[in-house]
C-alpha cells in the first residue's frame, strides 16, 4: 500500500518558481533600476537574468551553452512567471557589462528581507558549548581563493602563471550565515581587507580570524570599540612578558600579558600558548586575544570555532558552482560569486523552515532533482524524515526518482 503521507504536495508552479518567490520582486525592480542594469538590455530583463544565474548554481551548468540550451527547451514553463531564455550571447553580454553590484546588492536585501519576516533564520540557534556559553554573537573571518584561467584573465593574475580571486567573508557563526562579503584577486594581501570586513561589529562581539589578518593598528581599534578579538601569533612576533595571568592547566603551557617590542611597541596583547591535537597529532601553537577575562581555555575553543568558516567555504565551493566560472572578467565573477551565495541563503531559508535535519549537499541534491516539478518543495523537503524508504538520489537531475513525481507532469 502506498504511504500517502510521503507523497509531496502538488503546486501550481515549479520549484525554480518557488525559490524565486523568495526574492522580493519590489526589491528587484528597484535595485534594477537604481544600478541601471535594464537601461540597454530591456528584451532581457534582470528579473530573467538572476533566474538564468541561479539555475546556472543549481544545474551545476558546464558552460553557458548548456544554462541557455536547458533554459530554451523549458520556455513555456519559464515564460508563466515572466522569465525569458537568453541566447549564450546575451547572457554573455549581460555578465561582463550589467554591474555586478546589482547582484550584490540583491543578495543582502534578500537575505535582510528572509532574516526580518524570520527572525529565528537571524539569531540561529543557540547550540550547545560555546555558542551557548557565550552571549554575545561570535563572528568568523577568513578568505578562500577561487582558481581562474590565467591566460585569459589578465585581471587577476598573481603569479606569473596564475590567476585567482578571493572571496573575503565574515560569517555569523550563530546563525552560520554570511554577515559581509567582498570578492577581490587573489594579489591582495588579506590585512588589506581587515577594517572593511570588522567594521559592521558591534561592541561585546567576538571576533575570530586567521594570523593573515592581524594588524596591531586595526586590533588596537577593535579593541577601542569594545570589541573581543582571537586570532593566532605570527612566528615573527616580537615582544617580553608583563604578568603572568593564570596557573598553567592540561594542555596550556603560558598564559601571559605580553608587551609589543617591535613595530607597535607598548600594546598590550595577551599570549597564550597550548598544546593542541591536530589531525592526531600534539602540536604547540600561540594565541593572540584582547580578551583578559576568558579562561585560557575559553580562548582556544574560540579560535577552534574559526573552523566552521573554513567548513563553510567547503560547502558552498563544493555543492554549488565555484569551482569553475562561466565568464572570463571580473564582473561575471562577481556575478557569480554573489549568485551562489544568494542561491545558498535561499536553500538555507528552506531548510530552515522544513526543519530539514540532513546534510546541504543532500538538501541541494533533492531540490535541484526537483527543479522543473510542479509540487511543494516545502512539502518535499519535510517528507524526508530519516534515510529509510525507498528515497533514491543519482547524479543526474533527469534520471533521479522521488516519491509522487509520477502523479506531476512537467
Amino acid at each position: 500500500m502506498k504511504d500517502k503521507s510521503r507523497t509531496p504536495a502538488r503546486s501550481n508552479v515549479i520549484v525554480l518558481k518557488q525559490l524565486l518567490n523568495h526574492i522580493p520582486l519590489g526589491t528587484l525592480n528597484r535595485l534594477a533600476r537604481q544600478t541601471g542594469v535594464e537601461e540597454k538590455a530591456r528584451s532581457f530583463s534582470a528579473r530573467s537574468h538572476v533566474a538564468a544565474m541561479l539555475f546556472a548554481q543549481l544545474a551545476h551548468a558546464i558552460s553557458l551553452n548548456d544554462v541557455c540550451d536547458w533554459l530554451r527547451l523549458k520556455a513555456a514553463a519559464l515564460g508563466r512567471f515572466g522569465v525569458t531564455p537568453p541566447a549564450r550571447n546575451t547572457l554573455s553580454h549581460a555578465n561582463r557589462q550589467r554591474g555586478a553590484a546589482f547582484a550584490e546588492q540583491l543578495f543582502w536585501s534578500t537575505l535582510g528581507h528572509l532574516q526580518q519576516i524570520r527572525p529565528a533564520f537571524a539569531t540561529g540557534r543557540r547550540g550547545r558549548g560555546l555558542l551557548r556559553r557565550f552571549k554575545v554573537r561570535i563572528h568568523a573571518v577568513d578568505s578562500t581563493t577561487m582558481q581562474l584561467v590565467a591566460n585569459c584573465m589578465d585581471w587577476a593574475r598573481h603569479r606569473r602563471r596564475k590567476a585567482a580571486a578571493k572571496m573575503h567573508l565574515r560569517l555569523d557563526l550563530h546563525s552560520r550565515l554570511p554577515s559581509f562579503a567582498v570578492v577581490d584577486t587573489a594579489g591582495q594581501h588579506d590585512n588589506t581587507r581587515a577594517r572593511e570586513l570588522c567594521a559592521g561589529l558591534r561592541p561585546g562581539e567576538i571576533v575570530v580570524f586567521d594570523k593573515a589578518y592581524v594588524d596591531f593598528a586595526h586590533l588596537a581599534g577593535l579593541e577601542a570599540r569594545g570589541v573581543s578579538w582571537v586570532s593566532r601569533a605570527k612566528d615573527n612576533l616580537r615582544h617580553r612578558a608583563r604578568r603572568k595571568l593564570s596557573k598553567g592547566k592540561a594542555g596550556i603551557v603560558s598564559d601571559q600579558l605580553v608587551v609589543l617590542t617591535g613595530r607597535h611597541k607598548g600594546l598590550e596583547v595577551r599570549r597564550v600558548e597550548a598544546v593542541v591535537e591536530i589531525d592526531g597529532e600534539p602540536r604547540l601553537m600561540v594565541f593572540l586575544t584582547n580578551n583578559l577575562a576568558w579562561s585560557p581555555t575559553s580562548v582556544c575553543d574560540l579560535y577552534r570555532r574559526r573552523w566552521d568558516i573554513e567548513a563553510f567555504f567547503k560547502q558552498v565551493k563544493q555543492t554549488l558552482k565555484l569551482g569553475s566560472f562561466l565568464g572570463h572578467s571580473a564582473n561575471a565573477v562577481r556575478w557569480q560569486v554573489y549568485t551562489a551565495l544568494l542561491v545558498y541563503v535561499l536553500l538555507r531559508f528552506m531548510a530552515h523552515l522544513s526543519l530539514w535535519a540532513h546534510s546541504f549537499t543532500r538538501l541541494f541534491a533533492v531540490t535541484r532533482s526537483a527543479l522543473w516539478e510542479r509540487i511543494d518543495l516545502l512539502a518535499l523537503l519535510k517528507s524526508y524524515g530519516t534515510a529509510s524508504g525507498r528515497f533514491c538520489l543519482p547524479g543526474a537531475p533527469e534520471q533521479a526518482w522521488l516519491p509522487g513525481f509520477a502523479h506531476f507532469a512537467t
